[in-house]
């Protein structure tokens, strides 16, 4: 969908990741992480969107500067983060992430890297209240899991219900910033 917009460069640090990314037809994947070893490419562009990846990179204040350097300027930055460090579970630790955000948290390490903040809100709403019910409940019932029945695809059915939720939510996030949620969402600028 992103390549509809224009030329489209993306990045992966991990050899299987990559090689399954290219295999989907996604386009060009080269290999490259942050903060230290983004490619050639990605230089000068107008929208860079990291989506769940900041909360993966030990040094996400760097990582975001790193992505800072190569926008031009006026460039945007596209971000999702995993929201609270409460909602912290054994999926969190499966999928290898190093923390969770607030709203006010995600901006500071944004205008750390020298962004303008023009947008941060919380998403993924509809569904906070059970998620969190199920994750605070099988904490305080000791029944957590090894958090990797979160990763599984859902069925048909559950699938299509939960595209008319992100759908629906979709169409209140273009009218106002979410107050709660189970991510975190962030359109940053690099000043002109």
């Amino acid at each position: 969908m992103l390549a509809s917009f224009g030329d489209l460069h993306a990045f992966e640090p991990d050899d299987l990741a990559r090689a399954v990314a290219c295999a989907k037809g996604v386009g060009r994947v080269v290999a490259g992480g942050l903060p230290h070893a983004l490619p050639a490419a990605l230089e000068r562009v107008d929208l860079i969107c990291a989506f769940d990846v900041l909360e993966h990179i030990d040094d996400d204040r760097a990582a975001a500067a790193a992505l800072a350097q190569r926008l031009a300027p006026g460039g945007h930055l596209l971000v999702t983060v995993p929201a609270y460090r409460w909602l912290w579970s054994r999926h969190d630790d499966a999928v290898a992430h190093k923390r969770r955000y607030t709203r006010g948290e995600l901006r500071r390490v944004l205008r750390g890297a020298g962004f303008e903040v023009r947008r941060c809100s919380y998403f993924n709403s509809l569904l906070f209240a059970p998620i969190a019910a199920v994750r605070l409940g099988r904490r305080l019932l000791g029944r957590e899991d090894d958090g990797t029945r979160e990763m599984a695809l859902p069925g048909p059915f559950l699938n299509r219900l939960l595209y008319r939720i992100f759908a629906f939510e979709r169409c209140l996030l273009a009218r106002v910033d979410l107050p709660f949620g189970v991510s975190l969402l962030a359109v940053a600028r690099k000043p002109a």
